[in-house]
């Protein structure tokens, strides 16, 4: 087995051996392209098991490659319980700084940094940091973050969480690819919740990109995700839209 056939089978095997992920959370990728524009747009919604109220989620943010290493986005995010109006529910500053060239090594590797301040002041401000990894075999790419989560100046502090994201896509055309997502969260970092109360979610994915030329594209992703445990969400159906130019 070769050295990137050995990373893949790592990758793969990654979340089967909390940070508080949202209904419309995505898999955070490695790369940066330099000069680009971002529009992005993300929505989701999920139901619990146990009859708690669905929830559904979204955001619009603007993002821009400032240099070959880092790309900055601003998100304004809203949310929606069941039988409530959609209403704002906080800012998000995301930083994703790319920490190896893309195919130097079998592993590329990068960072996310995200800043978020929600309108409910007594939940402080909430700091969401962690390494991500990506390699491809063939026409598969797969791809495994770990994802650290600590809120400051909260009325509530909890200690620094654990959550895991994963993904596995096949490259089959570029306006259409197939694939699998995951997420998990797994409690304090150091200290894992009980098997019953930690959190996962994997299910099918798909994934496209439409190029119309002078830089200008539109990518999407979406997922089904199911509850893969009692604490989880029992379906949650996310998508993803970016306009790049």
């Amino acid at each position: 087995m070769n050295l990137r056939m050995a990373s893949a089978v790592a990758l793969t095997a990654f979340p089967l051996c909390a940070a508080a992920f949202g209904p419309s959370d995505y898999i955070y990728v490695p790369a940066v392209t330099y000069g680009e524009h971002e529009i992005d747009f993300k929505s989701g919604a999920w139901k619990h098991k146990s009859g708690e109220d669905a929830l559904s989620a979204s955001s619009i943010g603007y993002g821009f490659g400032v240099t070959q290493r880092w790309f900055t986005e601003l998100y304004r995010k809203y949310e929606r319980p069941e039988g409530e109006a959609t209403h704002f529910d906080a800012w998000e500053w995301e930083n994703k700084l790319q920490l190896t060239e893309t195919g130097e090594y079998p592993v590329d590797t990068g960072l996310i940094v995200e800043l978020e301040r929600p309108k409910d002041r007594s939940e402080g401000y909430e700091v969401r940091f962690g390494p991500l990894f990506q390699t491809e075999t063939g026409k598969i790419q797969l791809n495994g973050n770990v994802i650290f989560e600590r809120h400051y100046r909260a009325d509530a502090v909890p200690p620094l969480q654990l959550g895991y994201q994963w993904q596995v896509k096949y490259r089959w055309q570029p306006k259409l690819e197939l694939g699998f997502q995951g997420f998990g969260e797994l409690g304090q970092w150091n200290h894992w919740a009980p098997a019953e109360e930690r959190s996962h979610r994997i299910g099918p994915a798909v994934f496209g990109k439409l190029a119309f030329g002078n830089r200008q594209a539109i990518r999407y992703n979406a997922a089904w995700l199911v509850g893969a445990s009692t604490a989880a969400p029992s379906h949650n159906l996310r998508l993803q839209v970016e306009y790049e130019f």
